[in-house]
Formats: C-alpha cells, structure tokens, sequence
C-alpha cells in the first residue's frame, strides 16, 4: 500500500487535512503528519518529515503533499536523510484536495504512479 505524508508549517493544518482525508478513505492507515516543529510552533522539521516517511512506507513507496514552498525543501531534505531504501514522491498537488484523492486511491490499492497522478490532477479541479 502507498503511504502518505502531510507536510505543514502548522501542526493543526496537518491534522485536519488529516482528518478530513481519513473520513474520506475510511480504513486507510498509512497515512502520516509532519506539521510544525517539534515544539508544536509553525515550521518544518527535515527529520521530523523523515521519520514520517518511514512510518508510512508499508512497501509501495511514499507521497509527501506539503503546503508551502519550504516545505518541500524540507522534504527534500528528509528524502536525502533516509537510510532505507524507499520510493519517496512529492506530488505537486494542492494540499487539502491531493491529500483527499491520494488517500482513497492508495486506500483502493493502487500504484504510487496512480496516487501522484490522481493528486496532481486536482490542480485542474475547478470549485465552481
């Protein structure tokens, strides 16, 4: 199964979209926050991010979501910090509706390749 992570600046966003992402794909378990640093204030921690990963890595491979700019470079950093072998993709989707998407289609089985794909087309979706 494909795991998950949600980078935020903010531990409260990750855990809502978290939350919100979960009810969405009820029984899904793989997927994983990296919000805020480890004090609980606004920013990103690259070993907090990293341990994410490797919490979510059941075998498949891992897509790290983040929220800002900096936050990628912090998952980045924590993909070149592992010391295990794992598929590690950053999907360049919007956070909250690539976070909803990639969780019910990693939670239906399917491949990395099609959870990034499902994630990055939101980009598209159009609310109105």
């Amino acid at each position: 199964m494909v795991g998950l992570v949600i980078v935020s600046h903010s531990p409260k966003i990750a855990e809502g979209i978290k939350e919100l992402a979960l009810e969405m794909a009820q029984g899904y378990t793989q997927l994983y926050t990296a919000g805020g640093l480890e004090d609980g204030t606004i920013g990103t921690d690259a070993v907090r991010i990293m341990e994410a990963i490797v919490s979510a890595n059941a075998g498949d491979g891992v897509v790290i979501l983040a929220d800002l700019g900096s936050g990628i470079i912090s998952a980045e950093t924590a993909i070149d910090l592992l010391e295990e072998d794992i598929d590690v993709r950053i999907a360049d989707a919007p956070v909250v509706e690539g976070a909803i998407v990639a969780a019910v289609e990693a939670n239906i089985g399917n491949s990395i390749d099609q959870v990034i794909q499902a994630a990055e087309a939101m980009r598209e979706f159009h609310k109105q």
